[in-house]
């Protein structure tokens, strides 16, 4: 469910090549996730890594996930005894 959710995030997201022919890149509606790297393969890599890093994030601190095309994450916690 995770990979499909990523998936489905990486499609959304938008390229451009900087002045200095860097690439850039967001996901929109991803507050904080972007990557810029030197080739736009390098790019989505460390995109991709941004936005597993801001799922853990979101995770960690119970803050909600957007749901994407139907996909919603849902984190429930138990109780320990």
């Amino acid at each position: 469910m995770i990979l499909e959710y990523m998936t489905k995030a990486i499609e959304r997201s938008s390229y451009k090549m900087l002045d200095d022919g860097s690439w850039f890149a967001e996901i929109p509606g991803f507050d904080g996730v972007w990557a810029n790297a030197a080739t736009v393969e390098a790019c989505r890599k460390e995109l991709l890594e941004v936005l597993e890093e801001w799922l853990l994030l979101k995770v960690r601190d119970g803050d909600e996930i957007p749901p994407i095309d139907g996909i919603q994450l849902r984190i429930t916690r138990d109780s320990v005894a």
